[in-house]
């Protein structure tokens, strides 16, 4: 119940304080190229249900909804604008929504896509489809997306043996260090 609080006030609070940045970012990707500002992704959340998780759009409005990882040529679909938001993780931003209403947390395993049935038969055999998945989560700051689908899932399964308000808040500070480095962005 501590964990739901903080997670709406934290995600008010961000809304109510980064709305002109968020603007802002949603008049840089209209402006970039042709199309909405936000991209609503399909995406399996808490025991594998799915929902419709908001995020600035990085990618041409014709890309394929697949994981970057799976397209044959990512840089063909990734945008000018996109590329440095990915970078810098700010095409998350609109998943404070997500937490306000209760489908993802601050802190938990990032939410698999609907195609990514590995990640989710791995999750799930590590029982870690039990939590809301976070804006961040602990194997996002180790190694984001270079790390591979058992070191994921292994960092996952660690986050819910080991989740606490105090390990909580190391994720989200350790998280800030890694958005302004922009280690561990494959694309």
């Amino acid at each position: 119940m501590l964990k739901r609080s903080l997670d709406i006030i934290g995600s008010a609070v961000g809304l109510a304080v980064l709305w002109p940045v968020l603007l802002g970012l949603a008049l840089l990707v209209r402006l970039d190229t042709p199309g909405p500002a936000l991209h609503w992704s399909s995406r399996f959340g808490r025991d594998n249900r799915l929902f419709l998780m908001p995020k600035f759009r990085t990618m041409q409005t014709e890309a394929p909804d697949v994981a970057t990882e799976a397209l044959p040529d990512p840089e063909r679909w990734i945008t000018p604008a996109g590329r440095w938001l990915r970078r810098t993780s700010l095409d998350e931003l609109p998943q404070f929504w997500s937490i306000l209403t209760g489908q993802m947390s601050l802190v938990g395993p990032r939410p698999a896509l609907h195609t990514q049935d590995d990640l989710i038969d791995l999750r799930t055999r590590a029982g870690v489809h039990i939590l809301r998945p976070g804006l961040t989560g602990w194997a996002q700051i180790n190694g984001r997306d270079v790390i591979d689908l058992a070191r994921k899932v292994a960092l996952d399964a660690e986050y819910l043996e080991r989740r606490s308000l105090g390990f909580d808040l190391a994720v989200i500070l350790l998280t800030l260090r890694e958005a302004v480095s922009g280690r561990g962005v494959r694309h």
